[in-house]
């Protein structure tokens, strides 16, 4: 994608549906007269008297205490430094977004128009009771010390600078573990620090806190070695001089056990890395660019533990892993403060779960095998849903101890339970998927990429490194679209029906008439239909020459799926295909099936059904929890239709023991885990939480996918194929760009299980 088509597409992100990327979502309910009089005027005078008597009374009654301020003036945004308050504002809305998705904080941004220290400490000040904790954000140094100090001391709920401590916080766990991979002491090894910022400051101080030696620490700036012997430091910069008679990176570097920069890209050279100690810790974090290449770091030292900022490269220093479970722990026990022992909790916590053995979710996530404490992974991924459950409580814990928390916990397993159960809402599966196809892109053939919807997501894996396109269709239509959204990649296009591709057709054509002579097709009728480009793009993955195949966006569903069928086919054993909507609900990702195929299915089939579903749940790391539904519970009725689903039940209790399913059941016993305990505790599902919805037919599933869909807007994955023998999978009729880049991603994760699969069974059959 071209620099200026990548700069209109974030203009368009921003701009699109409506400005912006947050907004203020109404809490209760308000349709009726008698709701709106509860929810403003006469209603809402009861809790403001409540809070004029006890001002504490403010956390029951209102949302202060789940509503973090992220708030800057603008003087350091990102690399584009002091670009005011208006400009800073796309930032904080941000920060915001990555608060709400990683620890359910709501946010308000609030962007502040002066540069006055003591202007800016004031307006803080008078608008803080609406919050229950300040994020500040992008503030130049040194003022933002002075700040975040001032602050800190003055108001009476956390307040945090995520620039000074976020990465302080999770470098320092980092820099734990990775000392006790080289067996190195904290107290004994030299540090070089290049750069002397807020954040350079932050680490810095923190690392003392954990028992660096000031002798032992060398900071950098633009100027070079800061020394005790030079004029006009600030206090942070004297409080890091060095009395040692040095100048340069080169000389700090001599012998340094570790490095970490927090300054410009490029600056440390293989003869720098050559002199350091043996087995050297390198944090290069400065973005987007690091200090010195990953590559080239672990090229120059086979004995380096390398950290840098960015997410294509082993331990990432991240701070979306620190500062949204910071804030959710302080907010949870009222914390007047964020101190020192609040933060070398959640450093611990975060070094702790690096050493814990990783959920295969990560692993799917990561496209790892399995990821394990070591040289690579001194951190956790911020994929890891432990560090809800793990940070949080850490840090609460820490302010109970230290005397800052207003709002003790006394249930601890409870508290975590309600952790885990505030991101039910979150759509990492989405976030999962597309990090694991991106570790193994795949050749997809997109069958309509004439059509311009399909080829902007066609453009948006591409460019996003989550498969390679190859797109079937009219060149010239292709074409003159490509220029028209800016597609300038070399990607290959075929026209199936050009005369260029008469040889491929013809082979294909071949192929398939051998496949199909005895089911009624000549050689002739495989011929034109191999001009068709569904049939030309499933020969394609079924002769290797695609991995994948995407269709279906202007197509009706049977159309597309019979040319599949006949020259894919299924997978051995498997009697007929079906389909699978994943659902991103609130509660978390729901699996509807069999949402597209299917008609009326036998138990047997149902029971069929199940297995796949629960099979391909488990290759986005889930562990499916399924009910078989019916408008019946558990054999209230004996029609038919009911005792089918029962059938299939029966048949998996015997068949997969393992499963976690059950029925048959009503939707909502299925999706009331309290209801379902209470009537049923005797089911396999009892004390779970569903996560997949077996429907007995096609009417059923299909209509409960769409009107959760509309009348929700529920985001859906799907239809995902299951029991095909090749990676092939139908879009629904005038699917979105968005819902057509997450089917491509699904194809590319099929395909790397599909070839997985191939090799295990070939390794078996030796």
């Amino acid at each position: 994608m071209s620099k200026q088509s990548k700069r209109r597409e974030a203009l368009l992100y921003h701009a699109k549906p409506k400005p912006g990327k947050i907004e203020v979502v109404p809490t209760k309910k308000y349709a009726t007269q008698r709701d709106l009089s509860l929810a403003y005027s006469p209603g809402v005078a009861e809790p403001c008297l409540e809070i004029a008597k006890d001002i504490e009374n403010v956390y029951k009654y209102t949302a202060k205490g789940n509503l973090v301020a992220v708030i800057s003036n603008g003087t350091a945004v990102l690399g584009l430094g002091n670009i005011g308050p208006e400009a800073s504002k796309p930032v904080m809305e941000g920060k915001g977004l990555l608060f709400k998705i990683f620890a359910d904080i709501d946010v308000f941004d609030i962007e502040i128009g002066t540069e006055d220290v003591e202007s800016f400490i004031e307006t803080v000040k008078n608008i803080a009771p609406t919050f229950g904790g300040i994020n500040l954000e992008d503030i130049k140094a040194p003022e933002a010390f002075e700040i975040e100090r001032r602050l800190r001391d003055e108001l009476d709920i956390p307040v945090m600078h995520d620039d000074q401590h976020g990465t302080a916080i999770i470098s320092a766990a980092a820099l734990l573990n990775a000392l006790e991979i080289t067996k190195k002491k904290i107290g004994k090894v030299k540090i070089v620090i290049s750069g002397a910022g807020a954040a350079a400051v932050s680490c810095t101080k923190l690392y003392k806190a954990f028992g660096a030696s000031a002798k032992n620490i060398v900071m950098l700036d633009s100027k070079g070695v800061i020394r005790k012997d030079r004029d006009n430091l600030t206090p942070e910069k004297e409080e890091f001089a060095t009395s040692r008679k040095i100048d340069t990176l080169d000389e700090a570097m001599k012998d340094a056990d570790v490095f970490v920069g927090l300054s410009v890209a490029n600056i440390v050279t293989p003869k720098m890395l050559k002199s350091m100690a043996k087995r050297p810790i390198v944090f290069a974090m400065a973005n987007p660019d690091p200090e010195i290449e990953y590559e080239l770091a672990c090229k120059t030292r086979d004995d380096i533990i390398m950290a840098t900022g960015r997410s294509d490269h082993p331990n990432q220093v991240n701070n979306v892993l620190g500062f949204p479970f910071i804030f959710r722990g302080a907010l949870d026990v009222r914390a007047t403060k964020i101190n020192e022992a609040m933060k070398m909790a959640a450093v611990k916590a975060l070094a702790a779960l690096a050493k814990e053995a990783v959920p295969e979710q990560v692993n799917i996530a990561y496209g790892e095998t399995k990821l394990n404490f070591g040289t690579d992974y001194i951190i956790p991924k911020p994929f890891d849903p432990r560090l809800i459950s793990r940070v949080p409580p850490a840090v609460a814990k820490a302010a109970m101890e230290s005397g800052v928390a207003q709002a003790p916990i006394t249930d601890w397993q409870k508290y975590e339970d309600e952790l885990n159960e505030r991101m039910g809402s979150d759509n990492k599966i989405v976030r999962l998927l597309m990090n694991r196809a991106k570790t193994n892109p795949k050749r997809i053939v997109f069958a309509e990429a004439d059509h311009l919807d399909v080829l902007k997501a066609a453009q948006i894996v591409h460019d996003e490194g989550v498969a390679i396109p190859i797109l079937l269709g009219r060149r010239e239509v292709i074409e003159e679209l490509m220029e028209q959204i800016e597609y300038d990649a070399k990607v290959m296009i075929i026209d199936p029906k050009s005369d260029e591709e008469t040889a491929q057709r013809n082979r294909y054509a071949e192929k398939h008439f051998k496949n199909r002579q005895r089911n009624g097709i000549t050689y002739f009728d495989a011929q034109n239909m191999m001009r068709s480009r569904n049939y030309f793009a499933a020969m394609m993955v079924n002769e290797g020459d695609a991995d994948a195949m995407i269709s279906g966006y202007s197509r009706a569903y049977p159309a597309v799926v019979r040319p599949v069928l006949e020259t894919i086919g299924r997978f051995d054993g498997v009697s007929k295909v079906a389909t699978t909507n994943m659902m991103l609900t609130k509660r978390g990702p729901l699996f509807i099936s069999d949402t597209s195929i299917n008609i009326d299915p036998t138990a047997k089939e149902l029971a069929k059904i199940a297995q796949m579903t629960n099979y391909t749940m488990k290759l986005f790391g889930l562990d499916p929890v399924i009910a078989m539904i019916s408008y019946a519970n558990f054999g209230s009725s004996k029609d038919p239709h009911a005792t089918k689903v029962r059938e299939a039940v029966r048949y998996l209790h015997r068949a997969s023991p393992d499963m976690h399913v059950d029925g048959e059941l009503q939707t909502d016993f299925a999706l009331n885990s309290e209801m379902l305990q209470k009537n049923f505790p005797f089911s396999k599902l009892a004390g779970k939480k569903v996560n997949a919805l077996i429907f007995p037919n096609l009417d059923s599933a299909n209509s409960n996918y769409k009107l959760l869909k509309e009348l929700n807007n529920v985001e859906s994955i799907g239809p995902i194929m299951l029991g095909m023998r090749k990676p092939v999978h139908i879009l629904q009729l005038g699917a979105s760009v968005e819902e057509i880049v997450n089917m491509a991603a699904v194809a590319v994760v099929d395909s790397q299980q599909k070839e997985k699969r191939e090799k295990e069974d070939a390794k078996a059959k030796k």
